[in-house]
């Protein structure tokens, strides 16, 4: 893992090691022909404030499980907005360390550059792993969006101060969009055209769908 930094950190040393480490993030893509794709997500905090980090291993394209790394683990950095990467991403590494199989490409339930300092969880996952990540927001954090159309495959870019942050992507005919941002080493045009494609008739696209469920524990172990 590269730039290992602590993550018992103050709330605006956090902000700080996001500013720093945003320089990192690669916005040129890396990804052409992914045998594994992977995906992320975390549990809500359970009996004494436990989460499960889970990523989910998929064969593509056929966007079979393969693996699941999961972790359990207490958090205690506090729930901030914009911040969750210092309370999840330790969960997620340590269930990410458990894999026998690395992804080559991974979406994270969650943002990359579409972040007030450009370093959501997305992003710092990538930079830590050297890892080409994606982010699959199911809500803004910032940054707005024209109407799209209510089919699905609609997109509308996201813009935040000026700056392209983001893609809201309509992944279901009449269904809410979902929000893609470039983690690490991909860029904007390929994370929504992967996200399409990772898609298999939900809202969410697969690697995160399933992350999700056996974040959940509804998804048994293979």
């Amino acid at each position: 893992m590269q730039y290992v930094h602590p993550w018992k950190v103050t709330t605006s040393e956090a902000r700080a090691i996001q500013l720093r480490l945003a320089g990192l993030v690669s916005r040129k893509n890396e990804v052409s022909r992914p045998k594994l794709v992977g995906g992320v997500d975390i549990s809500a905090p359970r009996f004494q404030g436990r989460v499960r980090g889970t990523v989910v291993v998929l064969s593509y394209p056929e966007l079979e499980v393969l693996e699941i790394g999961a972790v359990e683990q207490t958090v205690d950095f506090p729930y901030i907005p914009g911040l969750l990467s210092f309370r999840e991403s330790p969960v997620i590494l340590a269930a990410y360390e458990k894999l026998r199989s690395k992804p080559d490409l991974i979406l994270v339930d969650g943002q990359g550059i579409a972040h007030p300092r450009r370093f959501g969880i997305a992003s710092h996952l990538g930079v830590l792993l050297d890892v080409p990540t994606i982010g699959c927001a199911k809500s803004l954090l910032c940054g707005t969006h024209d109407v799209l159309g209510l089919e699905a495959g609609s997109t509308a870019e996201i813009e935040h101060e000026g700056e392209v942050i983001g893609m809201a992507l309509r992944t279901k005919t009449n269904v809410r969009p979902i929000f893609v941002s470039i983690g690490h080493k991909v860029d904007l045009a390929a994370a929504a055209s992967w996200v399409g494609a990772c898609c298999r008739g939900y809202r969410l696209p697969e690697p995160t769908r399933l992350a999700h469920l056996a974040a959940s524990g509804n998804l048994r172990s293979v």
